[in-house]
């Protein structure tokens, strides 16, 4: 069972840092002002305001914020300012050792999630969650609520209408996925997370639809979609598509491969680039259940 790092109290200090595109120190004001609010002390890494072409900082510089942090015993989690790309360049460059000695939380989602994939095939826990470039946008209140809850350690439980594609059924496993397109693209790497027995959950953004089919046929080819537990299927926003239309949404396509296999299927979950996007905790245990009511997840570890 993978392990979870403690849960947030009042007082504790977290840390703000760039692992990808730039973002300034006025484009996570807000999310200062409400980490503070819930009663948490807030630093702020040097790749905040850092610039090197669209990244936050040189490779050498977001990679030295982000250890500096995980080597920091008083940063009791690390929450990433926003996604894009750059990740993935620096991830082989940290030394989680510091971490594996005490865990914390580190919270984001989209290109993050090469974060969550490594550290849960390590065995830890950590959170797909809004980021702090986004804490204020409007609507997404309630999914702000719910990462406060997962870093304080609060239950919670999702309850989402049925969808005409869903595929009824119960199902208990440990949460893993993200983002399709970095999935993908961590295959075969060391940051490439086993799916046997877990519930995976899937967003994209601005994917073409004929890219989506290629990743979904990549899992499949791979097994990513044999054994699973289950699947939450997010959202997918705004498709793009070529001159010669594809023919399919991103849903039928997701649905194409899926329905190969006999686990349970949930669409609509609010989880992606849009302002719905409720935080899960990677590599805890869940249970998913998809009935004529719609769709219930609720952990159980």
């Amino acid at each position: 069972m993978p392990i979870a790092p403690p849960a947030l109290r009042p007082g504790d200090q977290v840390a703000i840092v760039g692992t990808a595109r730039k973002v300034s120190a006025q484009e996570v004001a807000a999310a200062v002002d409400i980490l503070t609010g819930w009663g948490l002390r807030v630093v702020l890494g040097e790749s905040i305001t850092a610039a090197h072409h669209q990244f936050a900082g040189s490779d050498e510089l977001r990679a030295r914020d982000f250890q500096r942090q995980l080597d920091d015993v008083n940063i009791r989690a690390i929450l990433c300012a926003r996604g894009g790309y750059g990740t993935t360049r620096i991830i082989d460059q940290l030394d989680f050792a510091p971490f594996f000695r005490q865990p914390k939380w580190i919270a984001g989602f989209s290109d993050i999630t090469a974060l969550n994939s490594h550290l849960l095939r390590r065995g830890y826990e950590s959170i797909h969650g809004v980021m702090p470039f986004i804490f204020a946008q409007a609507g997404g209140e309630d999914s702000l609520e719910s990462l406060r809850r997962a870093l304080f350690g609060e239950a919670v439980t999702y309850e989402v209408p049925p969808h005409p594609l869903n595929r009824p059924g119960t199902a208990v496993g440990e949460l893993t996925g993200g983002n399709l397109s970095l999935l993908q693209n961590l295959t075969g790497t060391a940051s490439d997370c086993p799916t046997a027995g877990r519930i995976l959950f899937l967003e994209d953004v601005a994917e073409y639809l004929m890219s989506v089919d290629r990743m979904m046929v990549h899992l499949d080819r791979t097994g990513k979609l044999r054994d699973l537990a289950g699947l939450l299927v997010g959202h997918f926003t705004d498709p793009q598509d070529n001159a010669i239309p594809f023919g399919q949404t991103s849903y039928e396509i997701i649905d194409t491969y899926a329905r190969k296999y006999d686990f349970p299927v949930a669409y609509g979950f609010p989880v992606g680039h849009e302002p719905q996007n409720m935080a899960l905790i990677c590599g805890r245990s869940a249970r998913l259940t998809v009935d004529a009511d719609g769709t219930r997840v609720e952990y159980v570890g």
